[in-house]
């Protein structure tokens, strides 16, 4: 067991015997993540399908507004993976908020935590495999292939690489980052030159009259803007992910600060700054949620290929997120694994220290989602993406309560605080938690949508109490060592 494995950022009141891992799960993986992947990770995780598909429907329904709705939402995503960093400086661990909440919560958050999460990144997967399939019919070539086949060879290309080893993870994700980074600076310098040159977009000159007089800032008022706030927070779904991939970095004091501070500017140039150059170039009822906003501008402009250059670059984000899907998923479910609270399996790793059995599990879910695709190719995309904002918001909230307990901790005593913290502790986190409970209250305004999602809480609750009831014995005998200060 290497002496990484088992090493605890900082010393509690009561400190554990030399050579005991703080989480059993965080032991046998490898270092190998370098900084430029966990900072490609960071930004990876900020930029996805939610801005450059996304972003059409929301401009069309909720108008200039949405940029305000991508800063709040990203300001409290920002809190919530600066309160998961101050816990990862404390304690790295691949087991991230799920070993945190076993320490802070006990066993019981522990198990709600994982399966939320799980029930999150599967369904998201599945969610991926078909968006995928979706847009690989955008060429020709491939319009022939049935949806379930195109989705099922996703599925397998994105397993092997997450098979062979976190490095080649870590590679993938630092090139599909490269890929969205430079297509949304690429567009921002030819949005500029619009503006700044006022050179007309389809009939329009670009300027703040294409918000003034098109009805205003709020054209539709503000409930649409309301309404598109739970698909804003799904589009940072994916921030956590530096919190899981630090426990896998040989150095995450140094790396995991300058990654979790780079995010917040992350958000306002590449998220706001996107929707603003969007609101100032054409009129908001122009966009629609069946095209991406960035080939609506291009082709406007008589760019020809935009639609082909952007379909790649939304495949690529799909792939990407379908990738940190599977390497999340596995690491979380080890570390429940080890504690009884999921299947055993899932806590078998390879030679190359991958923690394969969780990845296929994982795997398996979306497996089902390639037959959703074979049944309903029409409805599948909906369907899950609805579930998985279930799993986005109790991730969120879980990881603000750990870190309330925590510094509750610190104040008496028990453990230390490390230098980079959540600032305005306890408020930002009782302020986050309320806007995300609020967010999910909000989904009731939405009778078609929201409203059914909602109506999954009383299921999901009744499938966790039993699923609790099924490995209670198991858990209360443990399958390894336990952090200090955690309760059943």
């Amino acid at each position: 067991m290497s002496k990484e494995a088992v090493h605890s950022a900082q010393v509690t009141a009561h400190p554990r015997p030399a050579g005991t891992p703080a989480d059993a799960g965080d032991a046998g993986y490898s270092k190998d993540l370098k900084p430029r992947h966990v900072n490609m990770i960071a930004i990876g995780g900020a930029i996805g399908t939610g801005l450059f598909l996304g972003a059409g429907g929301r401009l069309h329904n909720a108008g200039p507004a949405l940029a305000v709705a991508y800063l709040v939402c990203g300001v409290f995503a920002f809190f919530v993976v600066r309160a998961l960093g101050e816990l990862v400086l404390y304690r790295p661990s691949s087991g991230s908020f799920v070993s945190y909440a076993r320490e802070f919560l006990g066993e019981k958050g522990a198990y709600v935590a994982g399966w939320m999460y799980f029930l999150n990144w599967s369904t998201t997967g599945i969610a991926d495999i078909t968006a995928i399939a979706l847009y690989t019919h955008y060429w020709s070539l491939f319009t022939s292939i049935p949806q379930w086949v195109l989705a099922l060879t996703a599925l397998a290309v994105v397993l092997a690489v997450n098979l062979i080893s976190v490095k080649i993870f870590g590679e993938m994700e630092f090139w599909f980052a490269i890929i969205k980074v430079a297509t949304l600076v690429a567009f921002m310098l030819v949005g500029i030159f619009l503006l700044a040159t006022r050179h007309p977009v389809d009939g329009h000159t670009p300027g703040v009259g294409m918000i003034t007089d098109h009805g205003g800032v709020l054209p539709h008022g503000l409930m649409p803007v309301v309404l598109v706030m739970q698909g804003v927070i799904f589009a940072y779904a994916a921030l956590e992910l530096v919190g899981v991939a630090a426990g896998e970095t040989a150095e995450p004091e140094r790396i995991v600060p300058r990654a979790v501070n780079s995010i917040m500017w992350r958000v306002g140039l590449f998220y706001v700054g996107s929707v603003v150059l969007l609101a100032l170039l054409l009129p908001g009822s122009v966009y629609s949620a069946d095209e991406s906003p960035f080939v609506t501008v291009l082709s406007k402009i008589g760019i020809s290929g935009a639609g082909d250059v952007m379909n790649l670059v939304v495949l690529t984000a799909a792939m990407s997120s379908l990738n940190s899907g599977l390497y999340s998923t596995g690491r979380i479910l080890r570390s429940m694994a080890t504690a009884g609270s999921a299947p055993r399996f899932t806590a078998r790793m390879n030679r190359s220290q991958v923690p394969y059995g969780g990845i296929l599990l994982t795997c398996a879910v979306c497996v089902a989602g390639v037959v959703l695709n074979y049944l309903m190719p029409s409805q599948a995309f909906e369907i899950v993406l609805n579930v998985a904002s279930l799993g986005v918001i109790s991730t969120w909230v879980i990881i603000m309560v750990c870190h309330l307990v925590f510094v509750r901790r610190a104040r008496a005593g028990e453990v230390t605080r490390p230098h980079f913290r959540l600032p305005f502790s306890p408020v930002t986190e009782i302020t986050t938690i309320a806007f995300l409970l609020a967010c999910l209250g909000m989904m009731w305004n939405d009778p078609e949508v929201g409203r059914r999602t909602l109506f999954l809480i009383p299921l999901i609750g009744l499938l966790l109490v039993a699923g609790w009831f099924a490995v209670r014995r198991r858990v209360s005998r443990g399958t390894g060592p336990r952090p200090t200060g955690a309760t059943r």
